[in-house]
């Protein structure tokens, strides 16, 4: 009777953290997630500046759970491409898409000198599948960043689809990407798949080129 009390408790306290992220509102899972990466990112950041592969692991650690990277993967891929793809394929490029997500992120963060962070309040009416989550960044300038987060809902917790910076919408940019490197390689697949890490870095190195308009937004 004892060990099946026990083990009926273990199983609440199990299932406890999937009812509170489905409590949660997809502003409250931004806003726990944006506090729990900056709190580790500056307690750690001198080390992660010399080993940026621990700060990685990190992202994937705490924002693995909240990342649709399957959704955003095949997003990219868009179906004129996911549906030439075998299966093995498509979860290869999710996991390679992922890990490259999370440097293209890391590098940006790693270059984050405690400027202001704010998780905006939603606003309206919100659907109980699809979420904008505004946030904006004050630079030391202080010109404001605004930052939009696509949400949506699935099986109960909120999970990231989509990423717009300073206008710049980074799933398009990603798709537009993918597209043309699809293009140069001649619709091979593979090499597409093998060589996504580079894209990605030239994609980062466009990102940064953009410049906010007019300082504040």
């Amino acid at each position: 009777m004892l060990k099946t009390l026990r083990r009926g408790l273990l199983v609440v306290l199990a299932v406890l953290p999937l009812f509170a992220q489905a409590e949660q509102s997809a502003q409250q899972v931004v806003q726990q997630t944006v506090d729990s990466l900056l709190s580790d990112l500056q307690s750690n950041k001198a080390s992660y500046k010399s080993n940026p592969q621990a700060f990685y692991d990190t992202l994937n650690r705490i924002l693995g759970p909240v990342v649709d990277s399957e959704g955003i993967a095949r997003g990219v891929m868009t179906v004129k491409y996911s549906r030439q793809a075998s299966p093995e394929q498509v979860k290869r490029f999710e996991e390679t898409f992922k890990s490259s997500l999370f440097q293209f992120y890391g590098n940006a963060l790693l270059e984050y000198d405690n400027q202001t962070i704010r998780v905006l309040p939603s606003t309206g009416k919100q659907d109980p599948e699809r979420a904008s989550v505004n946030m904006e960044v004050v630079g030391s300038n202080g010109a404001v960043y605004p930052v939009q987060y696509t949400m949506v809902n699935q099986g109960g917790n909120w999970r990231l689809r989509n990423v717009i910076i300073n206008g710049i919408n980074i799933g398009k940019l990603f798709r537009d990407q993918f597209a043309d490197a699809m293009q140069k390689n001649r619709n091979d697949l593979e090499k597409t798949i093998a060589g996504w890490g580079q894209v990605v870095a030239n994609a980062q190195d466009a990102a940064k080129g953009q410049k906010p308009e007019g300082g504040q937004q």
